[in-house]
């Protein structure tokens, strides 16, 4: 099957009514989850500003004689977010900040979250997919729930060290869009792929499509990475991308089981 009948596969099989309903539970989910961590983390951006110690001095001459007076102020909590939004510039910028940041890691910790919820519903869209389309191949699988947390518990640990590790390229323009995205990328790939593959193939038919089709799955993964940094694209598409690579990996075990 070429990759463009592939790709108009999915898309007939996402808006199917069976497949719309799995989106709706993923949606839900990371929407609510995603309404908490954000305003959690833009309250404790503002939090952290801490406090601010403010110094004046003021200088006066008296019969020739300077003297010069030297206030300090220090705000604290609440007290600080009144300083700033007190003039019309600096409560612009600290709300902009808070809000941009809240709103970048809310983007990144939804696809986390996403990738997270949609590996308990993968094994029934692949189902469905099999039901559809390829009642001819077993669908045998190669995992259990032990191995699954282990290796998504290994892959978040990486993704963390990732993500230390390449911190001094976070401070260089452009760069550090590339660096910011490779530890979120390479647990959403490893995530996305071991949930299907696991559901599908044996784990000797895992290896051989990982070997020969490792640059094809990664294009495909990187695709998908990509349309899930558009604001709310993840809670749409998370099925849509399980239903994606289900075909592809379907597709590979008949080549290899020469169905």
């Amino acid at each position: 099957m070429s990759e463009k009948n592939i790709l108009l596969l999915s898309i007939k099989d996402f808006l199917t009514p069976k497949m719309l309903k799995y989106s709706v539970l993923p949606l839900v989910i990371s929407l609510i989850v995603m309404y908490i961590l954000f305003f959690i983390i833009a309250g404790i951006g503002i939090e952290q500003l801490g406090t601010l110690q403010l110094q004046s001095s003021q200088t006066t001459i008296e019969n020739g004689i300077p003297h010069t007076e030297s206030i300090d102020a220090k705000l604290e909590g609440s007290a600080i977010i009144q300083f700033l939004m007190s003039y019309a510039i600096t409560s612009w910028l600290a709300t902009f900040f808070i809000y941009a940041i809240g709103g970048f890691l809310t983007i990144y910790i939804s696809i986390f979250v996403a990738v997270i919820i949609i590996g308990f519903l993968t094994p029934f869209i692949l189902r469905e997919l099999q039901a559809r389309h390829y009642m001819d191949v077993e669908m045998i699988g190669h995992s259990n729930i032990l191995y699954s947390i282990f290796l998504a518990l290994k892959w978040a640990a990486t993704m963390i060290l990732l993500f230390i590790l390449l911190i001094p390229f976070y401070f260089i323009p452009l760069i550090n869009i590339v660096a910011l995205n490779i530890p979120l990328y390479y647990f959403f790939h490893k995530m996305l792929t071991f949930d299907v593959s696991s559901n599908i193939s044996t784990k000797e038919e895992d290896k051989q499509i990982s070997f020969f089709s490792a640059n094809s799955l990664r294009v495909k993964t990187l695709a998908l990475y990509l349309i899930s940094l558009v604001p709310f694209a993840i809670f749409f598409g998370a099925v849509f991308y399980v239903i994606y690579l289900g075909h592809t990996y379907f597709t590979e075990v008949k080549k290899i089981r020469n169905i």
